[in-house]
Order: structure tokens, then sequence, then C-alpha cells
């Protein structure tokens, strides 16, 4: 029987206040606000295809803009897939394409514990509702290099700045379910450890 992966990240600053619940094993649930609509709404759509439940209590200086708030809850739920998956126990790697109507996204993430992130996407628009498009990206940067994984994301093609941000959420989620799935046998690695 495999042990419950919960844990909860708490992260204070004069910017952000925020608290953050992450269940690896969940049924897909997303609870809380950013207090930003759009942002919520791929968070949603990120637990609903990655099976993770995550239950947010967030304050964000949103009277600036919506970026604090963005690279800051990318920082702590990076955290806590950091502290959720053992490198030694996971099948590390995970890879996952979505079509979005017009729009092809592509996820491909390792947890090596070297933090690196390619992100190949451009936006038509400045955002969409009150998030910026250009905030995608920061997104995932806060994610990947406070999560100790290697991320690599991809629009291949498509139009809809809303289709080419969901689509990347959501390859993003496929591909860390993928990763997160436990294994029994050690690390994944030729050289028999992985970064710390």
């Amino acid at each position: 029987m495999t042990s419950v992966r919960k844990c909860t990240v708490n992260r204070e600053t004069k910017e952000t206040r925020i608290s953050l619940s992450l269940n690896l094993d969940g049924k897909g649930v997303f609870s809380g606000t950013t207090g930003i609509g759009f942002f919520d709404h791929m968070l949603s759509a990120f637990t609903v295809h990655g099976g993770f439940d995550i239950s947010l209590e967030m304050q964000g200086d949103l009277e600036v803009d919506c970026h604090h708030s963005v690279e800051d809850f990318g920082i702590v739920l990076g955290q806590a897939f950091s502290q959720l998956c053992d490198k030694n126990a996971i099948q590390r790697y995970g890879s996952f394409y979505i079509p979005m109507d017009e729009t092809l996204a592509f996820c491909a993430v390792d947890f090596s514990g070297r933090p690196f992130l390619v992100f190949d996407a451009a936006f038509s628009n400045p955002a969409v509702g009150a998030f910026d498009c250009c905030m995608t990206g920061e997104f995932f940067r806060a994610f990947a290099f406070n999560g100790g994984m290697t991320l690599h994301l991809r629009v291949l093609y498509g139009e809809n700045d809303h289709h080419k941000i969901e689509g990347l959420f959501k390859a993003a989620a496929h591909a860390l379910q993928q990763a997160v799935q436990p294994r029994l046998d050690g690390p994944l690695s030729s050289k028999g450890v992985l970064s710390i």
C-alpha cells in the first residue's frame, strides 16, 4: 500500500500570502481562488487532467497586476511537488500532446533534480481576461525551478491565446501525472542516483 502523498506549503511576502495544500493522488479538484479568473480556470483544468487536488487560500497585490500572484503561486506549487515527489520512487519522466481545437500543445517533464525550463509559445494578445499572457512562461519557470524538474513546453501551432494557454496547462498536467506515478525499483537512472 502506497503512502498518502499530501502536503501544505505556506508562503508570505509583502506581495502575496499563500497557503496551498496538494494531494498528488486526488480526484482532480481545485478549491479556492487566486483572484484571477482565467488563472483559476487554468488551475481547475490542471487539477482535473492531472488527477491532483489543490486547496488554496491566497491574497495578492492584484491592484498592481497579476505578476506577483501568478509567479508566487508557481513557486509554492513547485515546492509542494518537490516535497511529495521522491525521485527514488517515481517514474520520473512524462510527456503529452493536447489538441485544443485549432491548437496543438506539448509538454515533457523530467524530475531530475536539475531545474530547467524550455518555453516555446507565442501569443497574439497581451492578456486573456485579467491574466497577462506573458505570465504563462513565468508561472512555469517558477514551477519548474522550485519543483526541481526539467520542463519543456511548446505550442506547435494555434491561433486562439485561450486555447494555447489551456493546451499547455492540460499537457503539463498529463505529463506530470505520468511522471509522479510510483516506481518500486529505485531511481530511474543509469548512475543509480538522481540530483537532490
